[in-house]
Protein backbone atom coordinates (compact mmCIF):
# COMPACT_ATOMS: atom_id res chain seq x y z
CA UNK A 1 0.00 0.00 0.00
CA UNK A 2 1.36 3.48 -0.87
CA UNK A 3 -0.21 6.83 0.42
CA UNK A 4 0.98 10.18 -0.31
CA UNK A 5 -0.27 12.63 1.46
CA UNK A 6 -0.47 16.71 0.42
CA UNK A 7 2.92 16.47 -1.09
CA UNK A 8 4.70 19.78 -2.18
CA UNK A 9 8.13 19.98 -3.83
CA UNK A 10 9.48 23.49 -5.28
CA UNK A 11 12.89 23.49 -6.90
CA UNK A 12 15.07 26.90 -6.43
CA UNK A 13 12.89 28.39 -4.54
CA UNK A 14 13.17 32.45 -3.75
CA UNK A 15 14.46 32.48 -6.93
CA UNK A 16 13.56 33.48 -10.77
CA UNK A 17 13.93 30.13 -11.46
CA UNK A 18 11.42 28.85 -9.16
CA UNK A 19 9.27 25.89 -10.01
CA UNK A 20 7.02 24.31 -8.02
CA UNK A 21 7.56 20.34 -9.46
CA UNK A 22 4.50 18.57 -6.92
CA UNK A 23 1.47 20.53 -5.97
CA UNK A 24 -0.19 19.39 -2.58
CA UNK A 25 -0.21 16.02 -4.97
CA UNK A 26 -2.30 13.39 -2.32
CA UNK A 27 -2.88 9.63 -3.68
CA UNK A 28 -3.71 6.40 -2.28
CA UNK A 29 -2.57 2.59 -3.58
CA UNK A 30 -4.24 -0.70 -2.28
CA UNK A 31 -2.51 -3.50 -2.60
CA UNK A 32 -2.37 -5.41 -6.03
CA UNK A 33 -3.27 -2.03 -7.93
CA UNK A 34 -1.42 -1.21 -11.08
CA UNK A 35 -1.86 2.79 -11.87
CA UNK A 36 0.08 3.66 -14.97
CA UNK A 37 0.95 7.38 -15.18
CA UNK A 38 0.79 10.35 -18.00
CA UNK A 39 1.59 14.17 -18.67
CA UNK A 40 4.16 15.74 -20.39
CA UNK A 41 7.28 16.58 -20.04
CA UNK A 42 7.83 18.44 -16.89
CA UNK A 43 4.43 17.61 -15.70
CA UNK A 44 6.11 16.53 -12.32
CA UNK A 45 5.91 12.24 -13.06
CA UNK A 46 9.65 12.07 -12.68
CA UNK A 47 9.87 14.30 -9.05
CA UNK A 48 6.86 11.63 -8.08
CA UNK A 49 8.60 8.82 -8.66
CA UNK A 50 11.86 10.42 -6.92
CA UNK A 51 10.03 11.42 -3.86
CA UNK A 52 8.29 7.97 -3.25
CA UNK A 53 11.89 6.05 -3.87
CA UNK A 54 13.33 8.17 -1.19
CA UNK A 55 15.73 9.86 -3.61
CA UNK A 56 14.52 13.71 -2.56
CA UNK A 57 12.59 14.58 0.31
CA UNK A 58 9.40 16.69 0.06
CA UNK A 59 8.87 19.93 1.40
CA UNK A 60 5.40 19.40 2.73
CA UNK A 61 3.17 15.96 3.10
CA UNK A 62 4.21 12.35 4.06
CA UNK A 63 4.82 9.56 2.07
CA UNK A 64 3.34 5.96 3.34
CA UNK A 65 3.97 2.64 2.56
CA UNK A 66 2.67 -0.42 4.31
CA UNK A 67 1.47 1.65 7.28
CA UNK A 68 5.16 3.05 7.65
CA UNK A 69 5.77 6.75 7.64
CA UNK A 70 8.80 6.84 5.33
CA UNK A 71 8.75 10.49 4.37
CA UNK A 72 12.16 11.15 5.57
CA UNK A 73 13.96 7.91 5.13
CA UNK A 74 17.23 7.67 2.85
CA UNK A 75 17.14 5.81 -0.50
CA UNK A 76 18.73 3.20 0.62
CA UNK A 77 16.48 2.11 3.35
CA UNK A 78 13.47 2.44 1.47
CA UNK A 79 15.37 -0.42 -0.89
CA UNK A 80 14.06 -3.28 0.96
CA UNK A 81 10.15 -2.20 0.26
CA UNK A 82 10.77 -0.60 -3.22
CA UNK A 83 11.96 -1.80 -6.90
CA UNK A 84 12.65 0.51 -8.95
CA UNK A 85 13.52 -0.23 -13.07
CA UNK A 86 14.31 2.84 -14.85
CA UNK A 87 13.98 4.34 -18.64
CA UNK A 88 17.95 3.80 -19.31
CA UNK A 89 19.14 0.17 -19.40
CA UNK A 90 22.15 0.90 -17.67
CA UNK A 91 20.68 1.62 -15.02
CA UNK A 92 19.82 -0.31 -12.30
CA UNK A 93 22.31 -3.09 -12.82
CA UNK A 94 26.22 -3.19 -12.58
CA UNK A 95 28.08 -3.59 -15.76
CA UNK A 96 31.16 -5.13 -14.49
CA UNK A 97 29.58 -7.85 -12.27
CA UNK A 98 28.09 -11.16 -13.97
CA UNK A 99 24.47 -11.78 -14.47
CA UNK A 100 24.64 -14.12 -11.08
CA UNK A 101 26.70 -11.52 -9.02
CA UNK A 102 23.71 -9.05 -9.53
CA UNK A 103 20.79 -11.22 -8.82
CA UNK A 104 22.67 -11.78 -5.45
CA UNK A 105 22.78 -8.19 -4.73
CA UNK A 106 19.28 -7.37 -5.40
CA UNK A 107 18.31 -10.35 -3.59
CA UNK A 108 19.50 -9.08 -0.35
CA UNK A 109 17.76 -5.96 -0.63
CA UNK A 110 15.58 -7.15 1.81
CA UNK A 111 17.31 -9.39 3.83
CA UNK A 112 19.66 -8.82 7.06
CA UNK A 113 23.48 -8.45 5.87
CA UNK A 114 25.67 -11.49 6.72
CA UNK A 115 29.46 -12.61 6.12
CA UNK A 116 28.15 -15.63 4.04
CA UNK A 117 29.17 -16.12 0.90
CA UNK A 118 26.61 -13.91 -1.99
CA UNK A 119 26.47 -16.59 -4.77
CA UNK A 120 25.97 -19.98 -3.05
CA UNK A 121 24.63 -23.15 -5.17
CA UNK A 122 21.29 -22.91 -3.87
CA UNK A 123 21.02 -19.26 -5.17
CA UNK A 124 22.44 -20.63 -8.42
CA UNK A 125 19.61 -22.99 -8.58
CA UNK A 126 17.31 -20.29 -7.74
CA UNK A 127 18.43 -17.51 -9.96
CA UNK A 128 18.48 -19.90 -13.34
CA UNK A 129 15.39 -20.87 -12.34
CA UNK A 130 14.01 -17.23 -12.07
CA UNK A 131 15.78 -16.71 -14.95
CA UNK A 132 14.18 -19.17 -17.08
CA UNK A 133 10.80 -16.98 -16.86
CA UNK A 134 11.96 -14.26 -19.11
CA UNK A 135 13.03 -16.60 -21.59
CA UNK A 136 16.02 -15.18 -23.43
CA UNK A 137 18.47 -17.95 -22.37
CA UNK A 138 20.43 -16.27 -19.85
CA UNK A 139 19.95 -18.82 -17.47
CA UNK A 140 23.20 -20.35 -19.13
CA UNK A 141 24.50 -17.00 -19.09
CA UNK A 142 25.00 -16.56 -15.05
CA UNK A 143 28.84 -16.01 -15.18
CA UNK A 144 28.74 -13.27 -18.47
CA UNK A 145 28.92 -9.49 -17.29
CA UNK A 146 26.01 -7.40 -17.50
CA UNK A 147 27.63 -4.84 -19.67
CA UNK A 148 27.60 -7.32 -22.20
CA UNK A 149 24.40 -8.02 -22.37
CA UNK A 150 22.09 -5.89 -25.00
CA UNK A 151 19.46 -3.03 -23.90
CA UNK A 152 16.40 -5.49 -24.17
CA UNK A 153 18.42 -8.01 -22.03
CA UNK A 154 19.68 -5.82 -19.33
CA UNK A 155 16.13 -4.68 -19.33
CA UNK A 156 14.57 -7.70 -18.61
CA UNK A 157 17.49 -8.60 -15.87
CA UNK A 158 16.97 -4.86 -14.20
CA UNK A 159 12.85 -5.74 -14.19
CA UNK A 160 13.35 -9.64 -13.02
CA UNK A 161 15.60 -7.70 -10.14
CA UNK A 162 13.37 -5.33 -9.15
CA UNK A 163 10.43 -8.04 -8.46
CA UNK A 164 12.23 -11.62 -7.39
CA UNK A 165 11.63 -10.04 -4.16
CA UNK A 166 8.24 -9.02 -4.30
CA UNK A 167 9.02 -5.83 -3.07
CA UNK A 168 6.00 -3.61 -1.25
CA UNK A 169 5.69 -0.97 -4.45
CA UNK A 170 7.18 -1.24 -7.78
CA UNK A 171 8.02 1.83 -9.53
CA UNK A 172 8.76 1.78 -13.37
CA UNK A 173 10.23 4.75 -15.01
CA UNK A 174 9.43 5.04 -18.27
CA UNK A 175 11.16 1.83 -18.84
CA UNK A 176 10.56 0.62 -22.45
CA UNK A 177 10.96 4.41 -23.55
CA UNK A 178 14.59 3.80 -24.56
CA UNK A 179 14.00 0.57 -26.42
CA UNK A 180 13.12 -0.18 -30.23
CA UNK A 181 9.47 -1.39 -30.72
CA UNK A 182 9.95 -5.23 -30.93
CA UNK A 183 12.07 -4.72 -27.53
CA UNK A 184 9.79 -2.77 -25.56
CA UNK A 185 6.85 -5.38 -26.92
CA UNK A 186 9.10 -7.84 -24.85
CA UNK A 187 9.03 -5.93 -21.44
CA UNK A 188 5.49 -5.07 -21.66
CA UNK A 189 4.69 -8.71 -21.65
CA UNK A 190 7.50 -9.76 -18.96
CA UNK A 191 6.05 -6.56 -17.00
CA UNK A 192 2.09 -7.92 -17.61
CA UNK A 193 3.50 -11.32 -16.51
CA UNK A 194 5.51 -10.91 -13.67
CA UNK A 195 3.29 -7.75 -11.98
CA UNK A 196 0.52 -10.67 -12.33
CA UNK A 197 1.97 -13.88 -11.28
CA UNK A 198 3.09 -11.42 -7.93
CA UNK A 199 0.26 -9.30 -7.61
CA UNK A 200 2.56 -6.40 -7.36
CA UNK A 201 1.18 -2.77 -6.65
CA UNK A 202 2.86 -1.00 -9.09
CA UNK A 203 3.31 2.95 -10.05
CA UNK A 204 4.65 3.22 -14.08
CA UNK A 205 5.17 6.30 -15.85
CA UNK A 206 5.18 6.28 -19.29
CA UNK A 207 4.85 8.99 -21.85
CA UNK A 208 2.92 5.87 -24.37
CA UNK A 209 -1.10 6.62 -24.05
CA UNK A 210 -1.37 3.36 -25.61
CA UNK A 211 1.11 1.19 -23.18
CA UNK A 212 -1.02 3.15 -20.23
CA UNK A 213 -4.22 2.45 -21.47
CA UNK A 214 -3.78 -1.55 -22.18
CA UNK A 215 -2.24 -1.87 -19.06
CA UNK A 216 -3.25 -1.62 -15.02
CA UNK A 217 -6.44 -1.50 -13.97
CA UNK A 218 -6.27 2.51 -12.53
CA UNK A 219 -4.75 5.75 -14.52
CA UNK A 220 -3.51 9.13 -13.37
CA UNK A 221 -2.64 12.48 -15.39
CA UNK A 222 -0.62 14.63 -14.31
CA UNK A 223 0.23 18.90 -15.70
CA UNK A 224 2.03 21.23 -13.73
CA UNK A 225 2.83 19.31 -10.77
CA UNK A 226 -1.14 18.07 -9.80
CA UNK A 227 -2.70 15.29 -10.40
CA UNK A 228 -5.52 16.65 -13.02
CA UNK A 229 -7.19 13.04 -13.48
CA UNK A 230 -8.20 9.76 -12.17
CA UNK A 231 -9.47 7.01 -14.24
CA UNK A 232 -10.81 3.82 -12.46
CA UNK A 233 -10.80 0.60 -13.63
CA UNK A 234 -14.23 0.70 -14.69
CA UNK A 235 -13.58 3.96 -16.87
CA UNK A 236 -10.28 2.74 -17.66
CA UNK A 237 -10.94 -0.45 -20.12
CA UNK A 238 -13.41 2.00 -22.14
CA UNK A 239 -11.09 4.97 -22.78
CA UNK A 240 -9.16 5.87 -26.27
CA UNK A 241 -6.38 8.52 -26.74
CA UNK A 242 -8.36 10.91 -28.50
CA UNK A 243 -10.69 11.11 -25.62
CA UNK A 244 -7.82 11.44 -22.48
CA UNK A 245 -6.42 14.33 -24.81
CA UNK A 246 -10.04 15.56 -24.87
CA UNK A 247 -10.23 15.65 -21.29
CA UNK A 248 -7.06 17.14 -20.86
CA UNK A 249 -8.24 20.04 -22.73
CA UNK A 250 -12.19 20.23 -20.68
CA UNK A 251 -9.68 20.68 -17.66
CA UNK A 252 -6.97 22.90 -18.82
CA UNK A 253 -8.20 24.59 -21.49
CA UNK A 254 -6.00 24.11 -23.89
CA UNK A 255 -4.25 21.32 -25.63
CA UNK A 256 -1.43 19.06 -24.25
CA UNK A 257 1.80 20.25 -24.75
CA UNK A 258 3.03 18.48 -28.13
CA UNK A 259 4.84 15.40 -27.87
CA UNK A 260 5.24 12.72 -30.55
CA UNK A 261 5.97 9.85 -28.01
CA UNK A 262 2.92 10.62 -26.13
CA UNK A 263 0.61 9.58 -28.97
CA UNK A 264 2.67 6.50 -29.50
Amino acid sequence: MLKLSQVHKVFNEGTPDEKIALDRISLTMNEGDFVTVIGSNGAGKSTLMNIISGVMFPDVGTVTIDNQNVTLLSEFKRARLIGRVFQDPMAGTAPSMTIEENLAMAYSRNKKRTLRKAVTKSRKEFFHSVLETLHLGLENRLTAKVGLLSGGERQALSLLMATFTEPSILLLDEHTAALDPARAELITNLTKEIVAKYKLTTLMVTHNMQQALDLGNRLIMMDKGQIILQVDEDQKGNLTIEQLLSEFQRIRGSQMASDRALLS
